[in-house]
């Protein structure tokens, strides 16, 4: 394979930048996105100034308080940072077509070919974080080499607001003294079996024998080795077609309300049904999810006589699937959500029986074009209002 120029763009504490590029005076303070701390979850995202005192992504929130009770906290605007995302992936876009977004903050470029087009392939780096920098308010680091595995790990030690480029044949002696945990696709659970073997760096695991790994982690430990080494051949793909549409969320209090778990799933439902009509798709399987104060959780599915992207249509089948749930076991219930599958493109066939449907079709589009210009709470339905 002939060397290859990859990026890896990563935007700086994601939400917590969207955050302050909108309100300048949270800059320069300890700022957590995520919620308040007097309900339950966690931390999604903490700015710099947060993680000075220990904060980070999935911290419960009262902890978060107790280590920095002058922190901020915000609810965070999901809607936002989606649209916030998507003109970043278009910036990218406008360097080169070979694009594979690996998150709504995140992503990998290859760049073969055109950082001609620049000057050089840090000029191109250079004009991405400045355009970055000049129309979404937030900064960007980046990471360059000849393969996705380094180019990430380039851009998490360029941190924040960098620019690491990797020159080809140094990816080994780059990766070498990071600590193992460092190395993309190191988890927890791996990273303390490879403690346990006395391997703390990507150095130590890049000089273990290959077959040690292999009897060791199986296939996995093959890449472990190759990655480690600083070979990676795996290309810049673009995003696959998705293949299922869910939402869920977890309650602030275990419940057994009935009217409070249909109103969610109403709610869950309209935001499937808005991202199912966005991708001009239409499904014929629903399900849901239920986990129990427990944590024990449980998935029911159905699935449709006919392809539909219609609210009220996936919301009815899904409200029996709960209503059969909560019937048979009344624990309280922590979390819930809905989900669509078997996603095709619209075609089922007109008839004149089902001209109710599609009046209820004509609706959600007219709602849909309202919430896409005055934001998704601007209109309800009768049954949501109980979430007010």
């Amino acid at each position: 394979m002939s060397q290859r120029t990859i990026m890896h763009i990563d935007l700086d504490a994601f939400f917590v930048s969207v955050e302050q590029a909108s309100n300048p005076e949270l800059r320069g303070k300890p700022v957590v996105v995520g919620g308040k701390p007097d309900r339950r979850g966690v931390v999604a995202t903490a700015s710099y100034e947060a993680r000075a005192f220990g904060l980070h992504s999935g911290m419960p929130l009262a902890t978060a308080l107790r280590l920095c009770p002058q922190a901020i906290f915000i609810e965070g605007n999901y809607q936002r940072y989606a649209e916030v995302s998507k003109k970043f992936m278009a910036i990218l876009a406008d360097f080169s077509p070979f694009l594979e977004p690996t998150g709504l903050d995140e992503a990998y470029l290859d760049a073969t070919g055109f950082e001609s087009l620049h000057g050089s392939i840090r000029q191109m780096a250079l004009k991405i974080k400045q355009r970055v920098k000049d129309e979404l308010g937030i900064v960007a680091s980046v990471g360059i080499a000849t393969c996705k595995v380094v180019a990430k790990a380039a851009s998490d030690e360029s941190k924040p607001d960098g620019l690491i480029e990797v020159p080809p044949g140094g990816e080994s002696a780059f990766l070498a003294p990071l600590a193992i945990r460092k190395l993309p696709g190191v988890g927890k659970k791996t990273e303390q079996v490879l403690t346990g073997l006395g391997i703390r760096t990507i150095g130590q695991l890049a000089r273990m024998p290959l077959p040690a790994l292999k009897s060791r982690f199986g296939v996995f430990g093959d890449m472990l080795y190759r990655h480690a080494n600083g070979t990676d051949d795996s290309p810049v793909t673009s995003p696959a077609e998705a293949k299922s549409i869910s939402r869920e969320t977890t309650f602030e209090e275990d419940t057994r309300d009935n009217v409070l778990l249909s109103a969610t799933l109403r709610y869950l439902t309209e935001r499937v049904g808005a991202d199912l009509r966005e991708l001009r798709k239409q499904a014929k399987c629903v399900s849901i999810k239920v986990r129990y104060a427990d944590f024990t959780t449980i998935t029911r599915q159905c699935t449709l006589p006919q392809l539909t992207d219609v609210d009220q249509t996936v919301f009815q089948t899904g409200n029996e699937l709960l209503q059969k749930a909560v019937t048979a076991d009344r624990r309280a219930i922590r979390l819930i959500g809905i989900g669509v599958s078997s996603l095709s493109e619209p075609g089922k066939q007109l008839s004149l029986m089902n001209s109710a449907e599609q009046r209820l079709e004509r609706l959600n589009r007219a709602t849909d074009r309202i919430r896409d210009k005055y934001g998704f709470t601007a209109i309800q339905t009768g049954r949501t209002i109980r979430l007010r």
